[in-house]
């Protein structure tokens, strides 16, 4: 392979790529969402700095059903999202997220730097009840349950809008070959392309249990306010670097700089 062959390259391996190029298109991508209250110590914990916290110390737990993703096949995955402040925007902080395909884990741990481990996360309709467990070295660590398409609301849609509208960001820690990280950053995106098909809510009930491996319950249950349940097409693009913790570090750098790239033609 010449040197301009690798720097197209956009995974390893060689010969069989983790995963394509993107922008990932999804079609009929499911969301199940609950939001609650939890310790405020605990979500402190949770959320790197500059990021500050919500003031009602709210947390949503959701699952994802994807059965039409480009590049990444048909999967299902749950995680913790955490919504906070970054340089005077409402974001949402990815905190963690635990999935069934290799594909979406590779590309979004080297992409974008989303938290994703490889678990057994399951959402469906059980007769009156949209249902979600996750499922962590044989052990369930997640169970949600919410009532099935109680309430369509006018606003409804609007705010199922509004919500995958929201920027999420990323911790995106990379080590180099000494073990220590490389790559240190913050990482924005927005979802683009939104066709919201569906949006209700409805009562919801949420039960985590403790796990040394996938610590969901580590942000603990204390009030349930809502649960929402989604049905959107949309595309995930590219992000971009919006905190540099190693740069940060560096007196008198900034993001604006320009990074050294060797020219490879010498």
């Amino acid at each position: 392979m010449k040197a301009a062959d690798i720097l197209n390259l956009r995974s390893t391996p060689i010969a069989s790529p983790s995963f394509p190029a993107g922008p990932y298109r999804f079609v009929d991508r499911e969301y199940f969402t609950i939001a609650y209250e939890t310790d405020p110590d605990a979500l402190r914990a949770q959320l790197p700095e500059p990021i500050e916290p919500n003031p009602g110390n709210i947390v949503v737990y959701e699952w994802i059903k994807m059965p039409d993703s480009s590049g990444f096949g048909a999967y299902t995955e749950s995680g913790v999202v955490i919504p906070g402040r970054f340089d005077g925007e409402d974001i949402s902080f990815v905190a963690q997220m635990y999935l069934d395909d290799e594909a979406p884990i590779a590309a979004g741990r080297e992409i974008w730097g989303f938290p994703k481990k490889y678990a057994h996360p399951k959402m469906e309709v059980v007769k009156d009840t949209l249902t979600g467990t996750l499922e962590y070295a044989g052990q369930q660590v997640a169970m949600g349950t919410m009532g099935y398409k109680h309430d369509c609301a006018r606003d409804s849609m609007d705010l199922a809008f509004a919500s995958l509208s929201r920027t999420q960001l990323n911790l995106k820690v990379v080590p180099g070959v000494d073990g220590n990280p490389e790559i240190c950053q913050l990482v924005a995106l927005n979802l683009t392309d939104i066709t919201v098909k569906g949006a209700w809510s409805g009562p919801a009930r949420l039960h985590l249990v403790p796990h040394v491996n996938a610590p969901v319950a580590d942000l603990p249950v204390r009030r349930i306010i809502g649960a929402t349940h989604i049905i959107a097409d949309l595309t995930l693009p590219y992000g971009r670097v919006v905190h540099d913790y190693k740069l940060a570090s560096m007196p008198g750098a900034t993001l604006d700089e320009e990074p050294m790239v060797p020219d490879l033609a010498e």
